[in-house]
């Protein structure tokens, strides 16, 4: 793709670019003040050459654009450090989440823009070249011979291509995930990568190193990896060949004159900005709107945990009668696990023959005192531990986080409610809310209930659009492979109670005074809906028991029961990472 830009052309006249750089910013300070009040998302990626101005083409911008709804990210050079956390957490120290952790993060409402001077493409190369160096470090040792480390040196050489696509296909499929949930969820997505010549790399990062001021911008570094030029050519190819997407296509600029290129940049973004207002505002955005202002309006920012039941409105319920009437998708893009879970197959043991309590105490004791010793081991390697949590109101998911966080050190574990969404939640994607809520590496994370909730309450109450739940499978299937990528250890527990022993202990809760506020009305609507809900959770478990992130189930009419077997798996799982 590179060869396409024309890096001749003759440096823009100062007057005409004045005049029309004039136009394109008095338009483009209008059209995001319409987007700003339509809800339309502007995300802007810049990529390129060190030394080629990304960051003069964003301050140029800035200058005339609304500052309360515009913000930048900067992606700085990863350091030694910083990138073995990135390529497998046991090299790394506490800290830092997956790859697109930041970007999850820096993300602004819909509504603002959000510029990313770096982004994902330069956390992935990044990445790369760590990896190789440190393959390469490991395979031939400092002390190696020369005549030892030759045949390594070009064993390492030669599969070097091969793992450099493999890594390249990991990140470009992230990348297309990100970008394709940003413009489903109403969002826009311009790329921009910078293009300047060897000849104009070498010049710029001279003179940045040669003035006191600037040479932190320029180190020795950076002025040797011009002499790679060539190779990180044909390596950019690669990538924007591979992410060139038709929802997110890349815009190459000619960096050498930087008034053709503040030009082209500007009139991009009018360009993409009066298409998107154009089409109309997104179905889901305007809904997620809507929800964002009601639940403001009931209780300011943070809205009460039922405020979504509480609104009651005609939109309300035609939305839920909507939701009814679609089914969920037939097949997932991801691999399912043979054998997956259904409602009608889960087998209870009888809740009137529990686990015998000394049996439980013994096995309870001694798993706990096992989850310690390997929550310590697990801290050691920076593996991040994801404990998820659903099921059926009194199932036992309280009690049986209880008996799991008991056994941990509590500086080393989080538990993440799932209230209902804040306004600044509801203007974002729904998963924003959880791709900013992840434990630090070596961490345990543990989710009493989670981003399935777009597939199971929001889907049911109709507090989702069917557009909405019926993509968010295989939203929440990226997302969960990308944890796993990561090197998280996620465990996904369906906590399962049958109708009848629900019934009894409701109705238990309900004739103790000190368990009453654990029944609420919502409760026995829930139940009112079992039929509707079954389906919901026969699709999560149908679309989403995928080989990475299968579904466990707590058989929980026995809680003493669900509660070991629960600890055990944990320990298993841990064992089978540290023992890898």
């Amino acid at each position: 793709m590179l060869e396409t830009v024309d890096l001749s052309a003759k440096d823009m006249d100062k007057g005409e670019y004045k005049t029309v750089r004039r136009e394109l910013t008095d338009r483009l300070v209008v059209l995001q003040q319409q987007a700003r009040s339509r809800g339309i998302g502007l995300v802007v990626l810049f990529e390129g050459w060190n030394g080629a101005g990304k960051g003069s083409r964003i301050s140029d911008l800035m200058y005339n654009l609304d500052a309360r709804a515009t913000s930048v990210h900067v992606t700085e050079d990863a350091d030694a450090e910083s990138l073995s956390r990135f390529a497998g957490l046991r090299y790394g120290v506490d800290g830092m989440h997956s790859v697109m952790e930041q970007f999850w993060r820096a993300l602004g409402e819909r509504g603002t823009i959000t510029f990313y001077d770096r982004g994902w493409y330069t956390a992935a190369v990044q990445q790369m070249l760590f990896e190789e160096s440190r393959e390469a470090s490991a395979a031939f040792g400092e002390e190696a011979p020369k005549d030892e480390a030759e045949p390594v040196r070009r064993a390492v050489e030669a599969s070097r291509g091969e793992r450099r696509i493999d890594t390249l296909r990991r990140s470009l499929a992230a990348a297309a995930d990100f970008e394709r949930q940003l413009t489903d969820d109403g969002y826009v997505v311009v790329k921009f990568f910078v293009h300047i010549s060897q000849e104009a790399q070498r010049r710029r990062l001279r003179k940045l190193h040669d003035d006191p001021a600037t040479r932190w911008r320029a180190p020795k570094s950076r002025l040797r990896q011009v002499d790679e030029y060539a190779e990180t050519y044909r390596l950019f190819d690669n990538l924007l060949e591979g992410s060139d997407f038709s929802y997110a296509p890349w815009h190459l600029v000619a960096g050498e004159d930087k008034r053709r290129a503040n030009v082209q940049v500007a009139q991009t973004l009018v360009d993409a900005l009066e298409r998107a207002l154009a089409a109309g505002q997104d179905e889901a955005t305007a809904e997620a709107a809507a929800r964002a202002e009601a639940n403001s309006a009931a209780a300011g920012e943070a809205a009460p945990e039922d405020a979504p039941r509480q609104q009651g409105t005609r939109e309300a319920a035609e939305a839920q009668a909507r939701a009814q009437a679609v089914r969920a998708p037939s097949a997932s893009r991801f691999k399912i696990v043979e054998g997956h879970p259904t409602v009608d197959g889960i087998v209870h043991t009888s809740s009137a023959d529990p686990m015998d309590e000394a049996e439980y105490r013994e096995q309870l004791k001694r798993q706990q005192k096992r989850l310690g010793k390997l929550e310590m081991e697990m801290y050691r390697a920076r593996i991040p531990l994801i404990l998820m949590y659903e099921g059926w109101d009194a199932a036992g998911k309280g009690g049986n986080i209880k008996r799991v966080a008991q056994a941990l050190d509590a500086r080393a574990y989080t538990i993440f409610p799932s209230p209902a969404p804040t306004k600044p939640e509801l203007m974002h994607p729904f998963l924003w809310r959880y791709w900013t809520r992840l434990p630090k590496a070596g961490h345990v994370g543990i989710y009493d209930r989670s981003w399935y909730g777009r597939v199971l309450v929001e889907r049911v109450e109709g507090f989702a659009s069917p557009a909405e739940w019926a993509r968010a499978y295989d939203e929440i299937n990226e997302f969960e492979q990308e944890l796993v990528r990561w090197g998280a250890i996620l465990l996904k527990f369906w906590v399962d109670v049958s109708p009848d022993e629900q019934l009894a202990r409701f109705k238990a809760r309900a004739a103790d005074p000190a368990k009453q506020w654990k029944i609420t009305d919502e409760d026995w609507r829930n139940r009112d809906k079992y039929p509707q809900y079954k389906a919901a959770v026969d699709d999560m478990f149908r679309l989403t028991s995928t080989p990475f992130a299968p579904w466990i189930v707590l058989e929980s009419d026995d809680k003493r029961h669900a509660r070991v077997k629960a600890l055990k798996i944990i320990n298993d799982a841990l064992e089978a990472r540290l023992r890898d």
